[in-house]
């Protein structure tokens, strides 16, 4: 698969579409992902699949909404710093978004059959797991915390986080796996609001830097085994 503007493949006879952008800034990503859900809830686009990534941002959950102690700088710091700041709609707590890090937000209409908002963030979850296990990368969960993680139980680091958005059972907002991640980052921040576990990248996993374009081809494989099983 070529990284380019969109692909695709057929379910339930309609088309699931992939639409790989690059670098987006998180504010237009937000607009975009608000237009294309009101778009699929009017039954007007297929279900997406976004792939980018964002300039550095720090993005807040519902959980941060009256408490920031989780953003460990000022507004005026992290601005000096060239870091944005931002308030979403997601759940969860705050995270970092950045050059390198793969940022997936599916717009799904989850009717009929898969309106069951824990099923989903475990099928977001297994598509990663998949995609990561294409470069020899052992990822699992972790009990009562959402996302994706590495190493030895009770010390795993996380790869990718999930935070979601569900509006009429179509959702938005969605994961970020750190592929090449300037992982520095996430000391502006406790990560997910979770202090005792680290942060790592598939590039500090595996020693090298990877091709971006290889981990989208291997997420939307993912994604075609596990959201959409009779993809071809």
């Amino acid at each position: 698969m070529k990284r380019g503007p969109g692909s695709g493949f057929e379910v339930r006879g309609s088309r699931f579409e992939v639409r790989r952008l690059g670098l987006v800034d998180y504010h237009a990503g937000l607009e975009l992902q608000h237009a294309l859900v009101e778009q699929r809830k009017r039954g007007e686009v297929p279900d997406q699949l976004l792939l980018l990534e964002h300039p550095d941002v720090i993005t807040l959950g519902v959980r941060t909404r009256s408490d920031r102690s989780h953003v460990l700088e000022t507004p005026e710091a992290l601005a000096a710093r060239g870091v944005a700041l931002y308030e979403t709609g997601r759940g969860g707590d705050v995270t970092y978004h950045g050059p390198g890090q793969l940022v997936g937000y599916p717009i799904l209409d989850l009717k009929p059959d898969r309106c069951d908002v824990h099923r989903y963030v475990r099928d977001l979850e297994e598509a990663l797991i998949r995609a990561v296990a294409e470069f020899g990368i052992a990822a699992g969960r972790v009990p009562g915390l959402t996302g994706i993680w590495t190493g030895a139980a009770g010390r795993e680091d996380k790869l990718a986080a999930i935070g979601v958005r569900i509006s009429r059972w179509v959702t938005s907002h969605g994961f970020a796996l750190n592929v090449n991640t300037d992982l520095s980052r996430f000391g502006l921040i406790v990560p997910c609001g979770i202090a005792d576990r680290g942060v790592t990248s598939m590039q500090r996993l595996l020693g090298h830097e990877v091709p971006m374009a290889e981990v989208e081809d291997a997420v939307v494989r993912a994604f075609g085994t596990v959201f959409v099983p009779a993809a071809v």
